[in-house]
């Protein structure tokens, strides 16, 4: 899904700590848990996609039998060079990313 300037406009995100008192409460409830003060909120709007629930099904459907299909011609990997690959996809899109140990 693209985001158009559109999207990016709608979107927000607040330190915990800047949040009146209402508006942590609000988010509070929506979260279903209390929000620390070292965390962020960050709260966006979107279009939900134009189609069906069965629709969204045989998407789910053909997505699960395509990556069976990926996953049934994949070379074996160990587990160090998996977490390596996924550690550089990581840093690829967040370059501060650092796995938890």
């Amino acid at each position: 899904m693209s985001l158009s300037n559109s999207n990016w406009e709608t979107a927000m995100i607040r330190n915990a700590t800047d949040l009146t008192p209402a508006e942590k409460a609000a988010v509070e409830t929506l979260l279903g848990r209390r929000v620390q003060d070292g965390e962020a909120v960050s709260v966006r709007t979107f279009e939900q996609a134009g189609i069906s629930p069965q629709e969204r099904l045989e998407i789910a459907d053909d997505l699960k039998k395509y990556f069976a299909e990926v996953d049934a011609m994949r070379k074996p990997v160990t587990e160090s060079e998996r977490e390596a690959a996924i550690t550089e996809a990581m840093r690829s899109v967040r370059p501060s990313y650092r796995p938890h140990p």
